[in-house]
């Protein structure tokens, strides 16, 4: 069966502090995105043999690729192994806080589960996706958008009836999500740029997660600044922990055009993209 694998958003993440555990609270709005990437898996029987192909030569096909910890996990719980086939065919870029591999994990936890007959429950699947990582809960429940507490995983399905054009702006370069959140309680802002909530008919959107990220990557603050200068753009922030930078405009039309001076500000080794919020 083929899946389609959504991108997300943050529209807001506020740090509440660190936990004892190590990760940090937080309180977040993940909204997904018509972009995505698309997902084959096939089971093929009996037997123990998993392959997993990726369309992008960059992402690791071992243990360390979220996709396979998702089956292994799902296996792991139902006590049974099978013959698999994932490929994942990535529109999604790595390390952009867009959720690419937590989507894919829970798109191959989901389509796992219906080819062997849905042995466990959303619920099951839930526990299985906080276990591999804070964002993958958001991809496994039925909702264009979620809101996360706890390290994230604790997502609880929100209404959301907008549809927003939107501009995606990735430059070159990932951000290693531990990175940003390590360097959040000491990092200051910067002069100059907009760090304030944006208020939006759909709520305030701010990221801390941006001071620490500004500090060290300047391209992104001057990105933003320079996104909020078009009078079309009703609010621009980044994703998660970088390095994404997007903008929401009033028109689809708009978000094209938008895209295209991007191109023109940003150059040719940015990743730049048009779409919507999923409706």
């Amino acid at each position: 069966m083929t899946f389609h694998s959504p991108a997300k958003i943050n529209l807001w993440l506020r740090i509440l502090g660190k936990r004892a555990d190590g990760f940090h609270e937080v309180q977040t709005r993940l909204c997904r995105l018509a972009l995505g990437d698309t997902v084959e898996i096939e089971l093929r029987g009996t037997g123990k043999d998993v392959s997993l192909t990726c369309s992008d030569p960059t992402v690791p096909l071992d243990e360390s690729n979220l996709a396979l910890r998702a089956l292994r996990a799902f296996e792991n719980r139902t006590g049974k192994q099978s013959s698999w086939r994932i490929h994942l065919e990535k529109k999604i870029p790595a390390g952009a806080g867009l959720g690419g591999g937590s989507s894919n994990a829970a798109t191959v936890l989901k389509g796992a589960n219906q080819l062997a007959g849905s042995p466990l429950s959303q619920a099951q699947l839930l526990e299985l996706g906080a276990q591999i990582g804070s964002d993958v809960p958001c991809f496994v429940i039925d909702s264009p958008a979620a809101d996360g507490a706890g390290r994230g995983e604790q997502v609880t399905a929100a209404d959301f009836p907008w549809q927003l054009p939107l501009v995606l702006i990735k430059p070159p370069f990932p951000i290693p999500t531990p990175w940003a959140y390590k360097r959040w309680a000491a990092s200051k802002e910067m002069p100059g740029v907009l760090y304030a909530p944006q208020l939006c008919p759909w709520g305030a959107m701010v990221n801390d997660l941006e001071r620490p990220v500004f500090e060290k990557f300047l391209l992104l603050p001057s990105m933003k600044t320079w996104l909020l200068e078009h009078g079309e753009v009703q609010a621009a922030l980044m994703s998660g922990s970088g390095s994404t930078m997007f903008a929401i405009t009033q028109t689809p039309v708009q978000a094209a055009e938008l895209a295209e001076k991007a191109r023109e500000w940003c150059g040719e080794t940015a990743w730049i993209q048009p779409t919507q919020t999923a409706g």
